[in-house]
């Protein structure tokens, strides 16, 4: 692909499921701006950094009827801005855990606190619709949307015509035509999915399928989670894709869910020039990065979950 020579390199980083249980809620409380000051560096580097907001963002409303619900104040956008966190996915299977307070409370809490949320929005269109932002003369496109989402709360949660919600990437046309208008008009774009099945560790053929339909249409980064595991990262074509991006702050978690860390990427253009795993490990539900040997060991082994994903180094 043809790159302007006064292209700048542009830094991003991705990070997996945040919810504010545990030590973390209580942090909260305390100081939300240092609450996950211990992972900050790891974002803090990069231009623009995106994790996956995995919890309602209300104190109101009445939990869904299901196994797990989490919620969150307000207060946890702070704790994410804090932490160098630019923008957070809310398109998952529990964005809207607390009804339709959950929604009313998050698009209120983003707007107060100019903290932008992506694959959420009181109409369609604004649940589809990417966050942009300009980095070094360059415009990244950022869009949410999920293909997760509880069998009786497909309909209430999902956005439509009719109604807010959530932006579903099993509406794949919906999804494509929304990855083709913004690299009509932005340098980088991104897609950031919630994905998969729990607890695996390779794609899906549906996770393949759909990362094949979003590059074709134009999407440079497709990431994305919800198994809470790692998978694989590779290029496809000359775009990179994260199928999973496991937990990033989760409490209550097995040794292989508290594995952590951040993707950072870096482009030139549309180039991806490079990537690299960061890792962590959470620690009462707070991720702490690692170092020497012992990250050596993780990235190797997050390496190896290439392996199976069809994608290239």
């Amino acid at each position: 692909m043809p790159i302007s020579a006064t292209a700048q390199q542009v830094t991003l980083a991705f990070a997996g499921d945040v919810r504010f249980g545990g030590e973390l809620a209580r942090r909260l409380e305390d100081d939300p701006g240092t609450a996950l000051a211990a992972v900050a560096p790891l974002l803090r580097d990069a231009d623009v950094a995106v994790v996956n907001l995995e919890t309602a963002i209300t104190e109101r409303g009445t939990p869904a009827p299901k196994q797990f619900t989490f919620r969150a104040p307000a207060t946890a956008l702070d704790a994410l801005r804090g932490a160098g966190v630019d923008v957070a996915n809310m398109a998952n299977n529990h964005g809207l855990d607390y009804g339709p307070e959950s929604l009313t409370d998050a698009l209120t809490a983003s707007a107060e606190r100019g903290f932008p949320l992506i694959g959420i929005g009181a109409t369609e269109d604004e649940a589809y619709q990417p966050f942009v932002t300009e980095v070094h003369g360059q415009r990244i496109a950022v869009l949410g949307a999920t293909q997760v989402l509880d069998s009786v709360l497909v309909e209430p949660w999902t956005a439509t015509e009719a109604r807010g919600g959530l932006a579903s990437a099993k509406r794949v046309d919906r999804l494509v035509a929304e990855v083709e208008k913004s690299r009509a008009v932005a340098d980088v774009v991104v897609v950031f999915l919630h994905w998969g099945v729990e607890l695996d560790t390779c794609p899906t053929v549906s996770q393949q399928t759909l990362a094949r339909r979003l590059v074709t249409a134009g999407a440079d980064v497709v990431v994305g989670g919800h198994s809470h595991r790692l998978q694989g990262a590779g290029r496809l074509d000359e775009a990179l894709v994260a199928y999973g991006l496991g937990n990033f702050a989760f409490s209550a978690l097995s040794a292989e869910g508290a594995r952590s860390g951040v993707l950072e990427v870096t482009l030139t253009g549309r180039r991806v020039d490079d990537y690299r795993w960061r890792p962590a490990r959470i620690s009462s539900g707070i991720p702490v990065p690692l170092e020497a040997e012992e990250a050596a060991d993780e990235v190797a082994a997050w390496e190896r979950l290439r392996a199976c994903t069809g994608l290239a180094r």
